[in-house]
């Protein structure tokens, strides 16, 4: 060059951006399904008697700790109560419980976790929602998030400090 070195400025560091990532909201809990399908009888029909004596019966411990989706596969008509018996049984053992799929139990612990964060904490702040993360974030919990920030940011973001796509900017006045 000309002999003059010019000084290289971070201005991603040096900008009043907060990044925000969802990842780390992510529950590292074992996830597992529960599967109604094993106590129809015939894979048709679940009957009462004999799914309260299973209820009674079954060692519901091996579910301490984990976050449990509760379904039937099968195409067979089980009645409501019997996901609630089957809640109560796992309640007092899971760390959470939801009716449908693991996507539907990612969901879920996203929505608990964003639950905990406190809008207030990104009052007038320009928010950078991280997009790329090691582990997967439903796209229901970006928008979760969205709707919780919206009212009190600034301005809210998507990507990376360095690379962000605009999503809201609060109008001025």
């Amino acid at each position: 060059m000309n002999g003059m070195e010019t000084e290289i400025i971070n201005r991603v560091a040096g900008s009043s951006l907060v990044s925000l990532d969802l990842e780390t909201y992510y529950h590292p809990g074992q996830r597992v399904v529960y599967d109604l399908k094993d106590n129809l009888y015939m894979g048709l029909i679940l009957k009462e008697k004999e799914f309260r004596a299973f209820l009674k019966e079954h060692d519901w411990s091996q579910y301490a700790g984990k976050n449990v989706a509760i379904t039937c596969t099968e195409d067979a008509i089980v009645p409501t109560w019997a996901y609630m018996l089957l809640t109560l049984q796992l309640q007092p053992y899971a760390n959470t419980v939801v009716f449908g799929t693991l996507s539907d139990l990612d969901e879920k612990l996203y929505f608990d976790a964003i639950a905990t964060i406190n809008p207030e904490d990104y009052r007038d702040a320009k928010v950078v929602v991280k997009g790329c993360s090691k582990v997967p974030v439903p796209t229901a919990a970006y928008v979760e998030l969205t709707r919780r920030l919206q009212p009190v940011v600034q301005s809210l973001l998507f990507g990376e400090p360095c690379s962000t796509v605009p999503l809201y900017k609060r109008p001025k006045g």
